[in-house]
């Protein structure tokens, strides 16, 4: 196990999109999680109104995104997953899959992209059962069925072997499916990872109740998601538009996310980076980095201590950096 701290200081010039590409995991592993706990049926658009005017949004958000050399649909026993291939750089084996937070989807990582295409091949996957152009099919009822349609995900791919790169509930969903079905899975790369090496704070879970119901102010939400990304403003950009309509116009139907147990933690055998915010309101950030050094076996853990849970659009460059450095190393 290593275990490092990175200092640097977000740079003035980031734009303010970069804060929101964090903020929406934030509410979606609060928000949504707290509010839609009981799985029963699939999750839906509420309207075709409300599915166009996402839609319309979703689109937008993907402009900012380099150009995908493929798009496709991945049929999975629970549904439909939205899969987008991007050519990268060649030479280290296996493919970078990027799994973004709850209610994100793939424009979530907008300026993240040009740095980790300079790493190799990526795969951007829409979460099921998420707002998103993934299509649920099928009951998810269980942290198992979670693992299970993203195993079905990779194992139809033409590459065997994959880096998974998870941002929140994205982290929490990349370490499950390692403890369930691993066999696709060469390494681990948790940027703030919810669930995971500790629980969400009472007090974040509070404050999201107002922000996870539809009818209520738009501001209400806009607070909350500020909350989470240090207080920075969040209204008027593409990413931020996307989530507040799907938050608002789409029905989640997912069982609530079980905090991963240390035991399962430490039977990991794959190479882990762990990279926290030192600012997060999502998870204890100092008991998350105690569980995160002391359990994984083939574990990294860097915290960047000026960070907010907004930890990937404020740090691209270092993200990918460290990414890159950890895949050499292994």
């Amino acid at each position: 196990m290593t275990e490092q701290t990175v200092g640097t200081t977000p740079p003035k010039r980031r734009r303010r999109r970069l804060k929101i590409a964090g903020v929406v995991v934030a509410v979606a592993a609060v928000a949504l999680a707290f509010t839609f706990r009981q799985p029963s049926p699939v999750g839906h658009w509420n309207s075709a109104e409300g599915h166009a005017r996402f839609t319309a949004a979703y689109d937008r958000a993907m402009a900012d995104m380099p150009r995908a050399a493929e798009t496709i649909d991945v049929r999975t026993g629970f549904g439909f997953v939205r899969v987008h291939r991007y050519q990268g750089a060649s030479g280290r084996a296996g493919p970078l899959v990027l799994l973004p937070g709850r209610a994100s989807a793939s424009p979530v990582w907008a300026d993240n992209l040009p740095h980790l295409l300079k790493i190799g091949d990526v795969y951007a996957i829409d979460l099921l059962g998420e707002p998103g152009k993934s299509v649920q099919e099928a009951p998810i009822t269980s942290d198992a069925d979670q693992a299970a349609w993203l195993d079905q995900v990779l194992a139809q791919l033409p590459e065997e072997s994959f880096h998974l790169v998870g941002l929140s509930i994205g982290g929490w969903t990349a370490v499950n499916l390692a403890v369930h079905r691993p066999r696709h899975v060469a390494t681990l790369t948790l940027l703030d990872p919810v669930y995971t090496f500790s629980g969400i704070p009472a007090g974040t879970a509070i404050r999201a109740i107002p922000a996870s119901v539809p009818w209520l102010p738009k501001s209400w939400r806009d607070s909350f998601n500020s909350y989470t990304a240090g207080g920075a403003p969040v209204e008027d950009v593409p990413v931020a538009d996307m989530i507040e309509s799907g938050m608002e116009n789409y029905t989640l139907r997912l069982p609530q996310p079980s905090l991963i147990g240390e035991g399962a933690l430490s039977g990991l055998t794959m190479p882990v980076l762990a990279i926290l915010a030192g600012e997060s309101v999502m998870h204890d950030p100092g008991v998350s980095r105690e569980v995160a050094g002391r359990v994984l076996r083939n574990g990294t853990v860097k915290v960047y201590p000026d960070a907010s849970h907004a930890i990937n659009g404020e740090h691209p460059e270092e993200v990918a950096a460290d990414i890159a450095a950890f895949l050499d190393a292994h």
